[in-house]
C-alpha cells in the first residue's frame, strides 16, 4: 500500500480518456489548492498517480473491469477529468462577470456523453467561440453524465467537468 508522503495528499476523482474510466483517489500535492482546475495548471505530471483505481474498459463487448491499488495514467490520454464528494469547490468563474452567457450542450467524451452548460461571450455562437478558444480545458458546469454502453449506470450530477476541446465532439440541440 502506498504511503503518503508529507507534501501530498489524495482527491477522490473520475478520469475519462478515449475507451476507459477511472474512478479513483489521485496523489497530487498539498499545494493543489483547487483540484476542479488542477489540469490547467503545470504541476500537472506526466502520469496520474491514482490509489484503489477502478478501471472500466469499453472499448469492446463485453465492459471489462479491472481494480489496481495503484495505477500510473498519461494524463496525455485525459478526455476529462472532475473531482468527487466529499471535495467541494468554487467554479472557476466569477458570475458578474460582463459580456457572457451559458449554452447548453452535449459533450461526447469517448462513450459517455455529458450534458450541461458552457460558458461563451455573449457575442458570438458556440462554433466561433470553440474555433477562437485556445484553452487546452473546458469547463463543463452542471454537468449530467451518462453512458449508453452502461444503462445501469445512473445518471451522475457533477458541478464542473473540464473536457480537452481537442478530443470531444460539442452536440447541440
Amino acid at each position: 500500500m502506498y504511503i503518503l508522503r508529507p507534501d501530498e495528499k489524495k482527491t477522490p476523482v473520475m478520469i475519462y480518456a478515449q475507451d476507459t474510466f477511472v474512478r479513483g483517489e489521485v496523489v497530487n500535492k498539498q499545494s493543489d489548492i483547487h483540484m476542479n482546475i488542477w489540469l490547467r495548471t503545470d504541476g500537472v505530471p506526466k502520469y496520474l498517480h491514482i490509489l484503489n483505481a477502478q478501471v472500466l474498459v469499453v472499448g469492446g463487448s463485453p465492459i471489462k473491469a479491472i481494480a489496481y491499488e495503484q495505477l500510473y495514467f498519461p494524463s496525455s490520454q485525459l478526455i476529462g477529468f472532475h473531482t468527487l464528494p466529499p471535495v467541494e469547490e468554487p467554479l472557476d468563474y466569477d458570475q458578474a462577470e460582463a459580456n457572457r452567457t451559458t449554452e447548453v450542450v452535449e459533450v461526447l467524451v469517448g462513450t459517455f456523453i455529458m450534458k450541461g452548460k458552457i460558458r461563451i461571450s455573449a457575442q458570438t455562437e458556440i462554433g466561433t467561440s470553440l474555433e477562437v478558444a485556445r484553452a487546452s480545458w473546458i469547463s463543463i458546469y452542471e454537468a449530467w453524465i451518462t453512458n449508453p454502453y452502461l444503462p445501469q449506470m445512473p445518471a451522475m450530477h457533477v458541478p464542473m467537468v473540464l473536457v480537452n476541446p481537442n478530443h470531444v465532439a460539442f452536440g447541440v440541440t
